[in-house]
This record gives structure tokens, C-alpha cells and sequence, in this order.
């Protein structure tokens, strides 16, 4: 079947907060390509709990405006706040929430240690004014945001397995599923309200990208969604969704970790495979370029050595992107 239109209609793909009931809310950005992620938001009296920050200063403020415009009990002072994993597109603007509570896996917060804000202004910065395929997609995926400037602020609580909170009366289930986009992947399940926030185990009709595998933790990642039987998932990029949305991930990840398997017994390279694979009915999704990434990561698996080195990989994908 072909994987389009995962978002739920009742839910519109509309840029800022939306309300889902019951004291909770997410917070999405339109397109969810490069950097676009989604956060969200618990209530429950005048207690709060945030699920990620957003790429840069300005984003998280406008966010936790539109926040404490809706609940503004709540939302003035945040008490608690998640990251659901390493990537700045989560935890960037995790300054202007620096008198909280910042929660992340053990295994995320080391992660954003060795990938410190400064470290993306300068590999950005870097590229500016240069007419590369490389630089052209560098500034496509991070040019829009402002990273100089940034003040790190990693969490100041870890956790690994499982946490669970309150806020208010409400019970907030932490599960960790990583290494698998990431090294310390989150999922922020409310049950009462039979919410899940995934963070970047769901993108939804836009390519997952595989930082780090196993390729088998994302797709346990995916059943362990299932088996909690939500209503409402927040992905960490896309539309709100539901159970199909789960699904298609899960799909994608099974059709190209059996695709990249075909090629890599056959001694084709990664960036060959990559290129070989015929998308099929993921090929409506955003930001196919990711291929390069994954097909990397999976021939890392299988072989146990670093296949392409990290710094080729954005050059891998400005290979492939059309830009």
C-alpha cells in the first residue's frame, strides 16, 4: 500500500499549538523536514511538564508564548521538562526553560555533550556564501535558524529503562527505546489521555533518518507504541497520527533494512545501494536523501565496521538531494 496522508483530519498540520484535550497540547511545525520538529505540552492544575524545546532561541520563545497564552497558570513557570533525545531540533532552546527540571536518558544527555550547539553554528557557518553541492544543502536543512549564541543547557536529570511522574494528579510514563534514531531515544506516554509524544521515532510522511541503530531497536521502538494502544501520537516531525502512522515507520524501516541486506551480500558499496533502492511507496515522502544515512548505518550493522565516515554522510546526501 502506498504510505501518504498519516495525519489524522481532525487534527490540521498547522503551524503552532494545538489543543488535544484534557490539559494537553502540541506544539508543530509545518513542514517537519530539517530542524521543523514538533514539542508538546502536559497540564494538570498549575503543574506542567514540556516535551522538548525547539532548534533555536527564537522558535522555543514563540513556542512558550503561544504555551502560557493558553494556560497561563501552567505555562509561566514550566516545572518540568523532557528531551526526548540529542538532536538541537529538541533541546536547543533548552535555556529559556533553564529553572526547570530537564529530564533525558542517561544515554542522551552524554550524546549532547559531544554535540554542543557551537559545534552545528560552525559546521554551519562554514558552508555560508560557498556554491557546493554540499554547501547548498547544508544551508537548505539549517539555514533558516539561528544557532550562534546558544546557550548549552543539558538536562540536569537522567534516567535509563524507564521513569515515571507526576504532574498534578497526572502519571507521565518515560520509556527509553534507544540507541536507535539516536543513542538514548525517549517516548513520553500519558495514559490518562492516551497521548504519546515520540519524539524521532515517528516521522510521519517524511523519511526517518538513522544517526545510530540498530535498525531492530526502532522497530521494538514501533511495537512498544503499538502496545500501549494511544489514540493521539505526537511525532517528533509531521502530522499528528495515529496507529497507521506508527505502521508506515515500521514498514519503512523493515522494507529498507531487507533492501540494503540484498545489496550489501551482493558487494555493492553504501552510497551505491543507497542509490539503487527503489523507494516504491515511500517514495512521497520528504527528504528521501536520508537513504544515504541509513543504507550507512544498516552496512554498519551488518559488517560492524564505520562504513562511511560521519563527516561524508551530509555529503552523501547532498549527493542524492534535489537541490
Amino acid at each position: 500500500m502506498a504510505w501518504e496522508n498519516l495525519g489524522v483530519p481532525k487534527w490540521a498540520f498547522t503551524k503552532g499549538l494545538t489543543d488535544i484535550g484534557n490539559g494537553v497540547y502540541a506544539y508543530l511545525q509545518p513542514d517537519g523536514s530539517w530542524g521543523w520538529s514538533n514539542a508538546g505540552l502536559v497540564v494538570d492544575g498549575d503543574e506542567s511538564l514540556l516535551v522538548d524545546t525547539l532548534f533555536d532561541v527564537p522558535l522555543t520563545q514563540q513556542m512558550l508564548d503561544a504555551m502560557r497564552d493558553a494556560e497561563p497558570a501552567a505555562a509561566a513557570r514550566i516545572g518540568t521538562v523532557v528531551n526526548t533525545h540529542a538532536n538541537g531540533d529538541h533541546c536547543h532552546g533548552n535555556e529559556l526553560v533553564a529553572q526547570a527540571e530537564i529530564i533525558a536518558s542517561k544515554a542522551a544527555a552524554e550524546e549532547m555533550e559531544a554535540l554542543p550547539p557551537s559545534g552545528l553554528a560552525a559546521f554551519v557557518s562554514a558552508t555560508r556564501g560557498q556554491d557546493t553541492k554540499l554547501a547548498r544543502f547544508i544551508q537548505h536543512a539549517f539555514g533558516p535558524f539561528q544557532f550562534e549564541g546558544i546557550q548549552h543547557t543539558p538536562p540536569n536529570r537522567t534516567f535509563e529503562k524507564e521513569l515515571s511522574l507526576r504532574v498534578g494528579d497526572k502519571r507521565i510514563d518515560l520509556y527509553e527505546v534507544g540507541p536507535a534514531h539516536t543513542r538514548g531515544d525517549v517516548l513520553v506516554h500519558v495514559p490518562a489521555d492516551r497521548t504519546v509524544f515520540t519524539g524521532d521515532i515517528l516521522f510521519i510522511e517524511g523519511t526517518p533518518i538513522i544517526w545510530a541503530g540498530p535498525v531492530g531497536n526502532w522497530i521494538a521502538a514501533c511495537d512498544r507504541i503499538l502496545e500501549l494502544e494511544p489514540e493521539v501520537i505526537v511525532p517528533g516531525h509531521g502530522p499528528i497520527t495515529d496507529a497507521r502512522g506508527v505502521e508506515a515507520v515500521k514498514a519503512y524501516l523493515e522494507f529498507i533494512r531487507n533492501e540494503a541486506r540484498k545489496r550489501y551480500d551482493a558487494g555493492l558499496g553504501a552510497l551505491e545501494a543507497a542509490r539503487d533502492i527503489e523507494l516504491g511507496d515511500f517514495s512521497s515522502w520528504g527528504d528521501a536523501e536520508r537513504i544515504a544515512v541509513n543504507v550507512n548505518t544498516l552496512y554498519r550493522e551488518f559488517s560492524g565496521d564505520g562504513s562511511l565516515a560521519p563527516g561524508n554522510l551530509f555529503e552523501a546526501m547532498a549527493e542524492l538531494a534535489d537541490l
